[in-house]
């Protein structure tokens, strides 16, 4: 059971690095994702994936 809540802390964790890693990629192109609790848990449910999902509705809303 405690290497489950690390494994999912650790995906927490990673996730948010990631983000920040692509806003500072992005931030020149003005195509910054917040970084929030919604963004965190849907990257840490998805994946990358979910990543180039949120890229795509950021260039598609906005």
């Amino acid at each position: 059971m405690l290497k489950h809540i690390l494994n999912l802390f650790k995906r927490i964790i990673v996730s948010a690095f990631i983000l920040y890693g692509y806003n500072l990629i992005a931030s020149p192109l003005d195509l910054i994702i917040p970084i929030n609790i919604f963004t965190v848990g849907i990257l840490t449910i998805l994946g990358i994936p979910a990543l180039f999902s949120l890229i795509v509705i950021l260039l598609v809303v906005f």
